[in-house]
This record gives C-alpha cells, structure tokens and sequence, in this order.
C-alpha cells in the first residue's frame, strides 16, 4: 500500500549572524507541539512541488516559485502502531521567496540561526536527517517509529 505523500519545506535566508531557517512551531495535526518546517499534504494529481508552494502560502503566507525550490530527498515516517500516521514526506530547501512569515491556524512560524535550531523540540527522525540538509545536503531514509509514537525504533538508508 503505498504512502499518504506529504512536504515539507525549510526557507532559509541570510539574517545577521550568518544562515537562518524558519521553523514553525506545529499548532495542528501529528505534529502538534513539535517545531517543523512548513508543509502540506500532496493533493490527488498534484505534484509535491506545488503542494510545497501551496502549503508555505497557505501556512505562513510567504509566496515561492516551484522553480526556487531544492529538492532534498525524501523520508518515510512508518507507525506500525498508528498507521495512519505514516506518511512519505519530500523535502525542500528554498532561499528565495516573498513576503514576511506570518502564524496561521496551522502554525507560528520564526526564525532560527542554523548554529541555534532546537532540535530536541522536532520529531526525533528530523533531529537525524535535518542538520545535513541544512548544510547542503540530502536525504533518503525511512523511519519506524514505536507504540510511544515518538521514538525511533528503526531507520534505514
């Protein structure tokens, strides 16, 4: 059975200490609570690019071009215990956009220095993969996680 397909997208700029990310703190859905990247679901027919510039538009009001974004590889989120939960996830880098991030019912977006970003506070497959994105690089990695739904029992690249 193949796997809701979700995005998500990392903005980065150049803020006055160097790199900086926007991260949301996650008001709603299997993230609540947590600090994510902004995202959506992928839509029947769309493809992940345009759900990624539908869903920072829509989460924080910030305009991108599906032409700006990096794709940066893909994560499989697997909740043997939850399976609805389970998800395939397309990551993205963009570092141009439009606009100032504002919060939505979804979630309250702000910046983090690379040197700075709270990882303890992500979903513990992120805190893994994340940093590596952030300095360039990419991702392709599934993610089992137990009945707790927090901890990873299994990763496989």
């Amino acid at each position: 059975m193949a796997l809701p397909e979700v995005c998500v997208v990392f903005l980065m700029r150049t803020g006055t200490d160097g790199l900086e990310v926007l991260l949301g703190d996650r008001r709603t859905g299997a993230g609540r609570g947590r600090l994510t990247g902004l995202g959506n679901a992928v839509r029947r027919g769309e493809a992940a690019h345009g759900a990624a510039v539908r869903g920072v538009l829509e989460e924080a009001g910030v305009g991108v071009e599906a032409s700006d974004l990096r794709e940066a590889g893909v994560v499989e989120r697997h909740f043997p215990t939850r399976r609805a939960l389970s998800e395939r996830a397309t990551v993205f880098v963009c570092r141009r956009f439009t606009g100032l991030p504002v919060p939505s019912e979804a979630i309250a977006p702000r910046w983090f220095a690379l040197a700075d970003v709270p990882y303890g506070r992500m979903r513990a497959d992120t805190a893994r993969w994340l940093p590596g994105v952030l300095r360039g690089g990419s991702v392709d990695a599934r993610f089992t996680f137990g009945v707790d739904l927090s901890t990873v029992v299994l990763e496989a690249n």
